[in-house]
């Protein structure tokens, strides 16, 4: 601690002669209660009920050199079903970068992100909502050839603490791409190419000794677009890796793992759409073997969004679906998954018979999931797999979405969405859940800088907590201040003892790049995911004061 105040000091210092320093500051606080009907089921967090992440990111620039750092806090306890290693105040992130634009040259030494094509097959990334940080300390650099082929090299250790807590194990990599209709001096379409390639070195762990410290993983990547069309397509290749279930090895089960991406699409004036189709078998990837399937995503090596709608409304968010790409020999015999997604976009015209004064934009999405349809064999993977064989079902969900304006200071938003969700085989629950939900939105702005926003959702479910309700009232008085009052009532429950308001309170102030919030409800447990990646979060009641600012 006496080392971290030491360092903020002489940057505040060093600031007030320069003008390169530049940052962000972030800090979330919460106070757990317990109320008549949410109890908290943490022992530690009964013990002391503050909990507090606080992040400070400090970076100077002197010519084409940075140097930065992230110090991060979590006293007197980090945030409910964060990394328990997240502990007391530490740097959690240190770094030198050089990047000189005109010689094509950017290197970093020290704690540093990158990815690889879309990121199956390999990304480090911090996303603090849901506490990751899988940042990789070593080296990373990247040299432009020419204007057409680009190139990244990079090693180092992977972080799955606090900043300076590192993996048993070594990550090294390659990637190239290439512009390859500019190669062929082509102007009328476009046409990249990529290639990429990742390895695992573990020779620490007393479990390697009969397996194969070295596990490497390739892809190659295309993208073509002409006009309005698009298309893109990514493979990655992993070699076999011993199975994991459970926090147990077993040495004489491997499987190899794949994943094929294809993405593809047409878009012209008032009309989209776009199709996400994907295979995807054992390609759970993380910097030990013994992290597999891990509660708090710590050292995942790849990214593995879900391929869904990211909804806005919370009724739409109850059942999610979290992409599986586990290796899986238990009565469920799970390799993976298979499916795909669409969104469809259209806007009426305004003056048209649907699109009135102001327009009218309607949105159709939907998603199937299903498992890899596979059998058992005899041999060392103890499962055999069909490239395009469709197993049990999964997921699935139609969504129907209407945005209107009806004035030049009123807006309605409509939806419908109807899901499938298979918990027997996502969680281990008893139900197959079948729901249909109604959302409804509307905003009206007046005297300038006023606006309320009123929301209504309902769902119909067959199963778990079946039916509810939730509502959202939002008041922005001006620029700076807002207030909202929510809640979700599941009123369908069978036990009537669990029929709960997951009722919220707040406000927020936001000044230039300064913003503060405080509010006060529970919190409905279950999965909070972001961007795809998804984490559990458990039930809780009590009060929250947010703030965020740069400089």
């Amino acid at each position: 601690m006496k080392r971290v105040i030491t360092v903020l000091g002489l940057l505040f210092v060093f600031s007030n002669g320069y003008s390169q320093i530049r940052g962000g500051f972030e800090n979330t606080t919460q106070w757990y209660v317990d109320d008549k009907k949410v109890k908290l089921d943490d022992k530690e967090a009964e013990k002391d009920r503050l909990h507090s992440n606080s992040y400070l990111k400090l970076d100077y620039d002197y010519k084409n050199w940075t140097i930065g750092t992230q110090i991060e806090n979590y006293m007197p306890n980090a945030l409910l079903n964060y990394n328990p290693e997240f502990k007391k105040t530490h740097f959690g992130s240190a770094y030198l970068r050089y990047n000189n634009v005109e010689k094509g040259i950017d290197v970093t030494a020290g704690h540093f992100y990158d990815q690889f094509g879309s990121g199956l097959l390999f990304r480090a990334w911090e996303d603090r909502q849901i506490g990751i940080n899988n940042s990789v300390f070593g080296l990373n650099a990247k040299y432009n050839f020419n204007e057409n082929i680009k190139g990244t090299v990079l090693g180092g250790k992977q972080r799955i603490g606090m900043g300076f807590d590192f993996a048993k194990s070594w990550i090294m990599g390659a990637n190239f791409s290439f512009d390859i209709a500019n190669m062929l001096k082509k102007e009328d379409f476009d046409l990249t190419g990529e290639i990429g390639y990742v390895g695992r070195l573990e020779d620490e762990l007393e479990y390697n000794s009969d397996l194969d410290k070295l596990t490497n993983a390739f892809s190659i990547k295309t993208d073509f677009a002409k006009g309005g069309f698009y298309v893109g397509a990514e493979y990655v290749y992993k070699q076999n890796d011993v199975l994991v279930e459970m926090d147990r090895i077993y040495p004489n089960i491997s499987h190899y793992g794949s994943a094929l991406l294809i993405n593809t699409g047409y878009s012209k004036k008032g009309m989209a759409f776009n199709i996400n189709l994907r295979r995807m078998e054992n390609m759970a990837f993380y910097s030990q073997r013994d992290f597999s399937g891990n509660f708090y995503l710590k050292g995942t090596m790849n990214y593995i969004p879900a391929l869904t709608k990211q909804y806005d409304y919370s009724l739409q968010n109850i059942y999610v679906y979290q992409a599986q790409p586990f290796f899986d020999m238990n009565m469920r015999r799970k390799v993976g998954e298979i499916g795909g997604q669409f969104d469809f976009y259209y806007e009426f015209a305004k003056g048209s018979t649907l699109g009135g004064e102001y327009g009218t934009n309607l949105v159709v999405n939907g998603s199937y999931w299903a498992g890899i349809k596979n059998e058992v064999n005899g041999d060392k993977t103890g499962l055999k797999s069909e490239f395009l064989g469709f197993g049990n079902k999964y997921y699935s969900d139609f969504g129907v979405e209407v945005r209107k304006k009806w004035s030049k200071d009123w807006s309605s938003i409509f939806m419908y969405l109807n899901q499938y969700y298979n918990s027997p085989f996502l969680d281990g629950k008893e139900y197959v859940i079948k729901s249909n939900i109604l959302s409804a939105e509307t905003t009206y702005q007046f005297l300038e800088d006023k606006s309320v926003r009123l929301e209504a959702q309902h769902m119909w479910a067959n199963g778990d907590k079946k039916n509810w309700v939730a509502g959202t009232a939002e008041f922005a008085y001006n620029n700076n201040w807002s207030m909202y009052v929510s809640d979700m009532y599941n009123y369908g429950n069978d036990d009537t003892e669990k029929r709960i308001h997951y009722y919220n309170v707040g406000a927020s102030y936001t000044k230039g790049v300064t913003r503060v919030s405080a509010g006060y409800g529970r919190q409905r447990g279950g999965l909070l995911c972001v961007g795809g990646i998804c984490r559990m979060v458990s039930e809780a009641a009590g009060l929250t004061i947010g703030i965020t600012t740069s400089f």
